[in-house]
């Protein structure tokens, strides 16, 4: 089942109460083609249309919507700008950023979701592209819907839990880095100890990894960061490949970000790169990257095939290939994204021998991929993401067996 049929067949039951979008651009063409294409599906409902983040701020409590596709550069307020207040008049507010492609852009749009949005969405570079992009019309409208209903049912599970007083609490996960005034929460729930799910399904491989990969989408940005600093210091004997669903120019940002985090040498990958221990390197946006092994070493390589679960770069090829050449010296993980991208390729890790760590629900974004990697029964541990860094940290240690 694809991302796009789920969120239908949960939003189909809620179609009287459909998500409620507020479009923030300043731009009266891509306002009038956002409105239209929100309009067009009936689990959708178009409540607010405004030229800047001003306008949009004062119509928050009137309008009250669901999700926000907020526009970057906008006058008298742009987007950077409008989104802490927003969030700070709505805790659980959904905001898509939206930007073009410049590497200005790109760096604001990893600072916007350390404030608090939950994703970006890449425009087009014309307004003519715009119109004619169904890429870019399935990806909206799917973020759209998918984190839409995964705040309604969070709205759901609060009133749940406040008539029946169950034992779990939603709290919000701050950025660690972001002040407390701006922090605003991503979504999540933390249960109690007794309600989190158990799982044995593999127990971990008898060598010690010889490389660290990591796939992740909607969410990945901040998850990836977390788990960098956390593993930072275990990294010296193993590099560690990363494959995030992002564009170009995005990408070469990311790795920069996550070298910061790690305090590591960080890169997008080149084709041909011999994989260094205690090096980061991030799968470039249009580009699938994948390992192979030349004269005894590890290298990159950069392919141009079609994309794969409609990602590229995508996970599968890069966990498919890992697997070929580190056997079951691989450790794969499988962070927050939508989509089930790498669940085929973790079943090419299991069958060689590897360990697989999913990120679980309740700290995901979206659990499309870590959840589709569950489904598989092959992953050896399902984790809360503050957990993830520290046990790879003890597993190239050594410390897990």
């Amino acid at each position: 089942m694809t991302v796009a049929s789920e969120a239908r067949d949960q939003a189909a039951g809620a179609s009287a109460d459909p998500i409620r979008v507020m479009v923030v651009d300043d731009s009266v063409v891509i306002r009038g083609l956002l409105g239209r294409w929100v309009n067009g599906d009936p689990s959708l409902a178009l409540v607010a249309s405004h030229r800047n983040g001003k306008v949009a701020l004062d119509d928050i409590e009137r309008s009250n919507p669901d999700v926000v596709i907020l526009d970057i550069e906008m006058p008298e307020m742009d987007g950077l700008t409008a989104l802490p207040l927003m969030l700070r008049k709505k805790r659980d507010l959904v905001v898509l950023m939206a930007s073009t492609l410049t590497r200005r852009n790109a760096e604001i749009s990893l600072r916007a979701l350390s404030l608090g949005a939950q994703d970006y969405i890449p425009k087009p570079e014309s307004k003519s592209e715009v119109t004619t992009s169904v890429n870019f019309r399935r990806e909206i409208i799917e973020k759209v819907k998918t984190l839409g209903v995964r705040v309604r049912g969070r709205h759901q599970a609060g009133r749940q839990l406040r008539v029946r007083a169950t034992a779990v609490q939603a709290v919000p996960l701050h950025d660690a880095g972001s002040p407390a005034s701006t922090r605003a929460p991503n979504f999540r729930a933390v249960a109690t100890k007794s309600a989190r799910p158990q799982h044995a399904a593999r127990s971990y491989p008898s060598v010690r990894p010889r490389v660290v990969v990591i796939g992740s989408s909607t969410g990945g940005p901040q998850a990836l960061q977390q788990v960098m600093r956390d593993i930072g210091m275990a990294i010296r004997q193993v590099p560690v490949v990363v494959t995030q669903h992002m564009p170009p120019t995005f990408t070469a940002i990311l790795a920069e970000h996550l070298g910061k985090a790690a305090m590591r040498p960080a890169k997008e990958a080149a084709d041909g790169d011999v994989l260094q221990p205690g090096h980061i390197y991030v799968a470039p946006g249009g580009r699938h990257l994948v390992l192979e092994k030349d004269h005894g070493q590890a290298v990159a390589r950069l392919t141009d095939d079609p994309p794969v679960n409609f990602c590229k770069p995508a996970v599968d090829p890069l966990f498919d290939s890992a697997a070929k050449v580190f056997g079951s010296s691989v450790l794969a993980v499988v962070l927050t994204g939508m989509g089930h991208d790498g669940a085929d390729g973790v079943k090419t890790i299991a069958a060689g021998g590897g360990a697989i760590i999913a990120q679980d629900e309740a700290s995901s974004v979206v659990w499309g991929m870590p959840g589709a990697a569950v489904q598989t029964g092959q992953c050896n541990d399902i984790l809360p993401l503050q957990e993830i860094g520290p046990k790879i940290a003890k597993i190239l240690g050594g410390g897990v067996r």
